[in-house]
Parts: C-alpha cells; sequence; structure tokens
C-alpha cells in the first residue's frame, strides 16, 4: 500500500489548504512570522473560522507562513493594486495580541 501523506494528491491537497489559510490571514493583517508564533490551539481555530480543517502538520503552517511572506512582499511593489488591499484588517487583534505595556502610576 502507497504512503497517502507522500502522494502527489497529497500534496496538492496540503497546498490547496495552505492557500485557502494564507487568504484568511493575509486579509487579517497575520503576518508569517506572527501566525508561525500562535500556539497551537489557536492555529487550530484560526483554520476553523477559515472554513478549512487544521492542518496535521507543523510543514503546512510553515507553508503558509511562507505564503504570507511572499503576499507581503508582493504587496508592498504593489501598493496600488486592489489586491494589495487587505479586507479585514480590524479582525487581526482577534488572532494576534499586542504586547501588553506595563502600567506605571
Amino acid at each position: 500500500m502507497a504512503d497517502y501523506a507522500h502522494s502527489d494528491h497529497a500534496s496538492r491537497s496540503r497546498e490547496d489548504k495552505a492557500r485557502r489559510l494564507a487568504a484568511y490571514a493575509w486579509a487579517r493583517g497575520i503576518t508569517g512570522p506572527e501566525l508561525l508564533e500562535l500556539p497551537p490551539a489557536q492555529q487550530r481555530k484560526l483554520a476553523r473560522a477559515a472554513d478549512t480543517n487544521p492542518p496535521s502538520t507543523e510543514e503546512t503552517w510553515r507553508v503558509v507562513a511562507q505564503l504570507l511572506v511572499e503576499k507581503d512582499a508582493w504587496a508592498a511593489r504593489h501598493p496600488d493594486h486592489p489586491a494589495a488591499v487587505r479586507a479585514h484588517p480590524d479582525e487581526k487583534i482577534l488572532w494576534v495580541k499586542p504586547p501588553v505595556r506595563p502600567w506605571n502610576p
């Protein structure tokens, strides 16, 4: 029996899933490094929000992060292109929390 995880079909499925996840994350302003820093539970929650089954391997998340880096670079080179505009940047706070600044009285 052939190893499905390393078949061409599995590879295409991983790439399709990575593209869907990257599109969802990019529209919300999440960068590749930020995505990889999310805890696994938060990554799974993000995948479900993107109507995608959560990836079972870290490899898929690394592909998503690389796609995000590439899209950021492309958007920086083409700032006037409609595809360079993030549709939901205000939702980033739902996924990536800014660092908490200490309160000094």
